[in-house]
């Protein structure tokens, strides 16, 4: 729902107004900032962008024109909504564990996606290859470092789950490479991209340990690996 996006909107040219009525300054653009959500849950909507558009629109005519603002530039920060739906983290299973609850163990980590860890985002899971099997188990899915809070979805429900399986994590091209860390000297991973004919094409190789140290700078010393 973009209603208040175009809410903002109707107080930001009210506000442009004014200032230009009480201190005679006269705003050449407003900045609307991010927040344009994208749908991170199946049953989810994408935000009608045009309707936004067009209630923008209606409000600059009654605001902003009379007042004599404009032109008056409108400008939006949305990498998200622009890459975040495109971006996959494509991981394999490593161990899938029955403590007190059921535990699936990946080879990538909150270094490859840090959402769910920082603050409990969602992001949907799917299974390679068993897209269609009934959801009948429930999973912690957990990443490969040594913290507790390294976990890509709790109490998750999913298909059975093997070891060598590959899990599908959707929309990261927002918040995946872009915050990942070299934490507990985890290695970044190659990115690839997939065309429309179904072909990929890499671009962007793995990080190598050569890499990772070769920033590093110790007079006297020569590193090694």
């Amino acid at each position: 729902d973009g209603t208040y996006i175009v809410e903002t909107a109707r107080m930001l040219f009210e506000l442009c107004v004014k200032i230009q009525q009480e201190a005679g300054v006269r705003i050449e653009f407003i900045d609307m900032g991010g927040g344009i959500g994208i749908p991170y849950k199946p049953e989810q909507s994408a935000m009608d962008l045009e309707a936004v558009s067009k209630g923008m629109h209606e409000l600059y005519k009654q605001i902003i024109v009379p007042s004599g603002l404009d032109p008056l530039n409108i400008v939006f920060e949305c990498g998200r909504v622009i890459t975040g739906p495109y971006g996959y983290l494509v991981s394999r299973v490593r161990h899938v564990s029955s403590k007190y609850k059921e535990y699936v163990g990946l080879d990538a980590s909150m270094s490859d996606l840090m959402r769910p860890a920082l603050y409990g985002a969602y992001h949907h899971i799917t299974v390679l290859g068993k897209e269609g099997q009934i959801h009948d188990h429930v999973y912690d899915v957990t990443g490969s470092l040594c913290e507790n809070n390294d976990k890509f979805a709790i109490d998750r429900a999913l298909p059975e789950i093997e070891n060598g399986d590959l899990l599908v994590i959707h929309d990261v091209g927002a918040h995946g490479h872009a915050m990942g860390f070299n934490y507990n000297a985890k290695l970044r991973p190659a990115e690839y991209l997939l065309r429309l004919d179904g072909s990929t094409v890499m671009i962007r190789r793995a990080q190598t340990y050569d890499d990772y140290v070769a920033t590093l700078r110790f007079e006297g010393a020569e590193v090694a690996l």
